[in-house]
C-alpha cells in the first residue's frame, strides 16, 4: 500500500499552504503546526514532510524552532526542507529533530555540497527534490525556472547514490485537480528501483488509490486534508 505523507509548510511559524508555490496565494490553516502534527500522529501517521517556506525564501533555515516542538513532541519521522544551503543549516536541522532531509535547489546551484551532504550522512537521509514545471526543474521555493531537464537531472543523481526522490509537479500543486501520474510512471519504469514520492495535485482518495494502482511507494497529501477532501479516518490508518 501506498504510504501517505502529510505535508506541513511553515511560514511565521504558522502551518499554511500555498497555490503552485505562489506566496501571494497563502492560506494560514493552524497557527500551531505542533498541533497539527499531533492530530495527524493520533491518526496513525508514522511520517510527515515539513517544509520551511520562509527558509525557502531566504535561502537559510528559518523555522527550526518549530521543527524541534514537532521533534520533542510526537514521535513522528521528519522529513524536512527548505531553505538548507550550507552545512550548518543541515546540522541546525538534524540537530532539531529531522531525520531526513530533502535538498533541491541545493542540488542545482551547489551541488558539490548536497554531494558531500550525500557522502557524509548517506542515501538513507538524504532525500533529491525535484520540483518540476513543464518537465524543468524549478528552484529557490519554485520562485526560479532552470533549464534543467528532470529525466537526465535524477539520472545524474541516482549515478551518485540517491536513491530516494521526491516530485512534485508545481502546476498541480495546491490545484486538487490529480496527480501527474504519466510522469510519475515513466520515472519508475526508467528507475525502477527509486523509492519515489509523488507530491502535488492530490485532491481526493480515488487519487490515491490511482497512485496506489500504479505502483507509487509514497505519495504527500497536503492541501486536500486541509480541506477536508481526505478525512484520515476514510484511509484506514487507524481505525
Amino acid at each position: 500500500m501506498i504510504e501517505i505523507i502529510p505535508a506541513i509548510d511553515i511560514i511565521d511559524g504558522k502551518c499554511v499552504r500555498l497555490t503552485q508555490g505562489d506566496y501571494g496565494r497563502k492560506k494560514i490553516y493552524n497557527e500551531n503546526p505542533v498541533e497539527v502534527a499531533k492530530q495527524f500522529e493520533a491518526y496513525g501517521i508514522r511520517r510527515l514532510h515539513v517544509v520551511d517556506l520562509d527558509g525557502a525564501r531566504e535561502q537559510h533555515i528559518v523555522n527550526y524552532r518549530t521543527l524541534r516542538k514537532i521533534a520533542t513532541q510526537t514521535t513522528l519521522i521528519i522529513d524536512f526542507g527548505g531553505g538548507l544551503k550550507s552545512d550548518e543549516d543541515l546540522e541546525i536541522a538534524f540537530d532539531c529533530g529531522a531525520q531526513l532531509i530533502t535538498g533541491g535547489s541545493i542540488a542545482v546551484k551547489k551541488p558539490d555540497v548536497f554531494e558531500r551532504w550525500l557522502t557524509k550522512y548517506g542515501s538513507e537521509k538524504i532525500i533529491l527534490g525535484a520540483d518540476v514545471k513543464d518537465r524543468k526543474i524549478a528552484v529557490a521555493g519554485w520562485q526560479e525556472d532552470t533549464d534543467l531537464a528532470l529525466m537526465p537531472f535524477l539520472k545524474q543523481y541516482i549515478q551518485r547514490g540517491i536513491v530516494q526522490v521526491i516530485c512534485t509537479d508545481i502546476g498541480r500543486d495546491g490545484m486538487l485537480q490529480g496527480p501527474a501520474i504519466e510522469l510519475y510512471k515513466e520515472i519508475l519504469a526508467d528507475f525502477p528501483a527509486l523509492h519515489l514520492t509523488a507530491s502535488g495535485g492530490v485532491g481526493s482518495i480515488a487519487d490515491l488509490k490511482a497512485l496506489n494502482k500504479a505502483n507509487i511507494p509514497a505519495v504527500i497529501v497536503g492541501k486536500a486534508i486541509y480541506e477536508g477532501r481526505i478525512n484520515l479516518r476514510e484511509l484506514g490508518i487507524k481505525n
